[in-house]
């Protein structure tokens, strides 16, 4: 039954039905959904802009990000909990440093988005 609300109803029942066949499960959903969560706040922002620049102790993050060494440690548990960051132990020292180059893509996307011109 053709909907008097759609002037494309043909197309929009195959995309419909696209999406169907290609959406997410739930549990696959909720993880990306945790993975921006953990992005989406500003410290951590912060603290993985500074990674994407090379390795670094959790002081000098503390130094970078205007923050103090307990509160940067609290986020990089969070985020290493997350597949986000990854650490790596020299002796007494831990280097952080992100995971993989879907964060990179991931930051530099959300960038490049706000840089976008809108039509």
């Amino acid at each position: 039954m053709p909907n008097m609300y759609c002037d494309h109803q043909k197309e929009h029942e195959l995309a419909g039905q696209r999406a169907k066949e290609n959406i997410l499960s739930t549990a696959e959903v909720e993880k990306i959904c945790a993975v921006f969560r953990v992005l989406a706040d500003g410290t951590r922002m912060k603290i993985v802009q500074a990674l994407l620049q090379g390795e670094m102790c959790v002081y000098h993050l503390a130094e970078v990000t205007d923050s103090t060494v307990s509160g940067v440690s609290h986020h990089l548990r969070i985020l290493r909990d997350n597949n986000i960051v990854k650490a790596k132990r020299y002796g007494k020292n831990v280097e952080y440093s992100i995971a993989d180059e879907h964060i990179h893509k991931i930051v530099r996307m959300g960038i490049e988005h706000l840089t976008c011109e809108r039509e």
